[in-house]
């Protein structure tokens, strides 16, 4: 890693983690977090929408930095970052990533099929899909890879709650 990123502390492991990495356009950015108000509208008293991170020091992080970091959460299954080409896109698509099981401590004598071919692990997700996959994710009704089929069967490649 680059440099020591922040502890992330959350207060709520049901709220999807959403960090922003790109800082080039903050009306981008608000309506980011304007549709992911928007997704959960009259479904519960929710404290906050999803904990957001607005740090500079996450300026420019990459994937896996962020991974890296993020995994310190043990109850996290997936982190969302808004980055440049969530900014750019006007469908405003999260880049989610896969906390899930390391495939380094796999044993090659029983796994090498999947030490291999290892399965995708991030996937664009539009904002109001973020509370549907993180919910998922945590609950483990849905695998990572489910969600990665579904972004590729979409004309933008995008994740969405249809």
């Amino acid at each position: 890693m680059r440099k020591e990123l922040p502890e992330i502390v959350r207060a709520d492991e049901w709220v999807p983690l959403v960090i922003r990495t790109d800082y080039t356009d903050d009306a981008a950015w608000r309506e980011v977090v304007a549709a992911l108000e928007r997704a959960v509208e009259g479904e519960r008293e929710w404290q906050s929408v999803a904990h957001l991170v607005e740090d500079r020091r996450w300026d420019g992080v990459t994937g896996d930095e962020a991974v890296a970091a993020a995994a310190r959460d043990e109850e996290l299954s997936v982190v969302f970052l808004a980055d440049g080409v969530t900014m750019r896109s006007p469908l405003r698509p999260l880049l989610a990533l896969d906390l899930g099981a390391d495939d380094e401590d796999l044993d090659p004598m029983y796994y090498q099929e999947l030490i291999d071919s290892p399965q995708p692990r991030e996937v664009r997700v539009a904002p109001d899909a973020v509370h549907m996959v993180h919910g998922n994710l945590q609950l483990a009704n849905v695998d990572f890879p489910e969600f990665v089929e579904d972004a590729a069967a979409d004309p933008d490649g995008v994740v969405r709650d249809e």
